[in-house]
């Protein structure tokens, strides 16, 4: 299984593959178990490798749910069990049989999951946010499906699990944009970590910003921002300056998001930057596939930044 796993990732490791799923508002799910009775997912664009789990070195003075390091063809990357960082009472006594290598933002990592499943294709109108889950996982989960016999599918908060082990990334002080008070970015995110450090960003270049928590309710909101300028003869890029996507989210992922809005010309002029952990270059191409102005891997608060700043001024 393992194998089969890593060979359907080399498939869509390729630029030409991945770029086909741009604005299609699907995604591809790589479904593994941590020992409980639920299934997880997570975006197999992420997922690099899967296999046994090689030999851990033991480090002092790891974060906890850090188990140590492996080397990994020539780089040593931390390894994180992911099941320690959920509050399940029924914890299995054998935790860890598989490693998933991942990347996000630019990092490599390996996490120990029970077991690896299979790849399922999903579309991101039937990934929902949960509801009831997150006090119960402190918010580590994102996002919810169901697959066609009922069974549902939990997709983690990576990003959220990433700052509880290691901290959140620090926001550097940044140069003020040199703007006028009343101009405003809207950005879109389904991560409460990712959302917290953009708006950080925003607040040191001085310029107001508005938020939404997955596509769906981003689109919705740009219309009627849209649909009060119009009505009042106004220019809505006096409103919103430039949006900020992100790329995987529940309900319109940002390419299909990205699509609506360059495809409706009251938003002519206001530029779209995608903002996204998956930092490949084959996502790159997926986003320059559905029009976006900029690229940005998260999260480089002096990057992010520096590539708006240019946005706002002009």
């Amino acid at each position: 299984m393992a194998m089969e796993l890593v060979e359907k990732k080399t498939l869509l490791d390729s630029v030409d593959a991945r770029t086909q799923l741009a604005g299609s508002n699907k995604m591809e799910i790589l479904l593994f178990s941590l020992g409980t009775r639920e299934t997880f997912g997570i975006n197999v664009f992420k997922v690099r490798e899967v296999g046994r789990t090689p030999h851990i070195t033991k480090t002092p003075n790891m974060p906890t749910g850090v188990e140590g390091l492996v080397s990994l063809r020539g780089n040593v990357i931390p390894v994180l069990s992911l099941i320690k960082f959920l509050d399940h009472q029924d914890k299995p006594a054998e935790q860890g049989k598989a490693m998933m290598v991942a990347e996000y933002s630019k990092r490599t990592l390996g996490f120990l999951v029970h077991e690896v499943d299979r790849i399922i294709s999903v579309d991101w109108d039937k990934v929902k946010t949960p509801e009831n889950v997150l006090s119960s996982n402190q918010g580590l989960i994102t996002a919810i499906t169901e697959l066609g016999n009922g069974t549902l599918v939990s997709l983690l908060d990576v990003e959220q699990i990433l700052a509880n082990a290691f901290g959140e990334a620090v926001v550097v002080d940044v140069a003020p944009a040199q703007v006028s008070e009343d101009v405003s970015i809207f950005f879109v995110d389904d991560s409460i970590v990712a959302r917290k450090k953009i708006a950080e960003v925003l607040d040191k270049l001085g310029v107001k910003h508005k938020h939404a928590t997955n596509g769906v309710e981003a689109w919705t909101r740009l219309q009627g921002l849209a649909a009060h300028t119009q009505q009042s003869g106004g220019n809505l890029r006096d409103d919103v300056r430039l949006i900020l996507v992100d790329a995987e989210m529940p309900e319109m992922d940002g390419y299909v998001l990205t699509k609506y809005i360059k495809a409706d010309k009251r938003f002519n002029g206001i530029p779209v930057i995608m903002h996204s952990s998956l930092s490949s270059e084959a996502n790159r191409a997926m986003g320059q596939a559905v029009g976006v102005d900029a690229y940005v891997a998260k999260f480089d608060s002096e990057i992010l930044a520096d590539t708006l700043r240019p946005l706002l001024e002009r």
